[in-house]
């Protein structure tokens, strides 16, 4: 039986349960699983490399490469 269909009949089961405590259960048990494939899926940076970007936001600061607060709001605006 191929994932598609073991979804579908999870569906219908889930569709026949009446019991809310159950579903609050299923709830909680999917948002941890949910989470914790999250958190696998992080890969934190090393030292270095955090320090290489605070260098390179140095680099580009004083190149100039940089915009205020103000003209990021309006840019962002701009994205909805």
């Amino acid at each position: 039986m191929n994932i598609q269909a073991r979804k579908l009949i999870l569906i219908e089961e889930f569709l026949r349960i009446s019991d809310e405590n159950l579903i609050t259960k299923i709830e909680s048990f999917i948002k941890q699983e949910k989470k914790a494939s999250l958190e696998k899926s992080l890969n934190p940076m090393s030292i270095n490399e955090f320090n290489e970007m605070i260098d390179q936001a140095k680099r580009d600061s004083e190149a100039g490469r940089v915009i205020s607060h103000q003209e990021l709001k309006k840019k962002v605006k701009s994205w909805k």
